[in-house]
């Protein structure tokens, strides 16, 4: 078990990537702290060994502190964050108003970028390594149509990720990006019923399939373990080879 005397926060964890990473982690041996805003399944979550889970937004800096301070009484200081949450926003450029690149930038970008100083303000007194795992995505390295203002919280985040990683090392804090292509979540099912767009992402990809949640979250606990200590500041696209097709 490669996450084992591990506590990890994620974001995002009422389904998908987060969810799976909740798990997955779990089965590697961690203590998981979790954060999901959905109310649908939040029943079933609590259910989840090993785990506790809150309800609230990332961006609402009183529910952060909360689960920091928990940590603290619990003595299962967080030793690991995956900063999964974020929205998808598909509109024509020429449609963009400032509060349409605001509201996108609050939730992929800013939300996280305030998470990550809190976190390692958290550690500053903690003697031990610790890992940051961001949710990128491909859109962040590729142009897609109707993708701007998305795609740009996700080459920011990418930039924020690496400055971190250089800055934060000598804190023994370690940051890396994760980018999935497409992949298997909540909007798989609705999105193959446009079967024109489904077919042409087949078409960009090597390995003709979309990716699995779980292929995501087992990369994401990877780089959370020790195994991965010399891992820091890097970009790492998990997209069946669509990148570099």
């Amino acid at each position: 078990m490669i996450l084992k005397n591990k506590n990890i926060f994620v974001t995002g964890a009422g389904k998908g990537i987060g969810l799976d990473t909740v798990k997955t982690a779990i089965k590697e041996g961690a203590f998981v702290y979790a954060l999901t805003r959905s109310k649908t399944n939040i029943k079933e979550l609590k259910k989840i060994k090993n785990s506790q889970f809150y309800f609230g937004n990332v961006a609402d800096n009183k529910i952060i502190k909360k689960i920091f301070k928990d940590s603290i009484n619990n003595k299962r200081l967080i030793t690991g964050l995956v900063n999964n949450a974020g929205e998808r926003q598909r509109m024509k450029f020429n449609k963009i108003t400032s509060k349409d690149i605001n509201k996108i930038f609050k939730a992929n970008f800013f939300s996280i970028f305030n998470l990550m100083q809190l976190y390692s303000k958290y550690l500053s007194n903690k003697k031990f390594n610790a890992s940051i795992v961001n949710v990128g995505s491909i859109a962040g390295h590729l142009g897609f149509s109707e993708l701007s203002g998305y795609a740009s919280t996700k080459a920011a985040l990418a930039g924020l990720t690496k400055s971190f990683a250089v800055e934060m090392v000598n804190n023994n804090i370690r940051a890396n990006i994760v980018n999935p292509g497409f992949t298997k979540t909540s909007f798989y099912k609705k999105f193959k019923r446009k079967r024109k767009l489904y077919n042409w992402t087949l078409s960009r990809i090597p390995m003709k399939r979309w990716g699995y949640s779980s292929e995501i979250a087992h990369l994401i606990c990877f780089l959370l373990s020790d195994r991965s200590s010399y891992i820091n500041g890097e970009s790492i696209n998990i997209d069946g080879g669509w990148v570099n097709s």
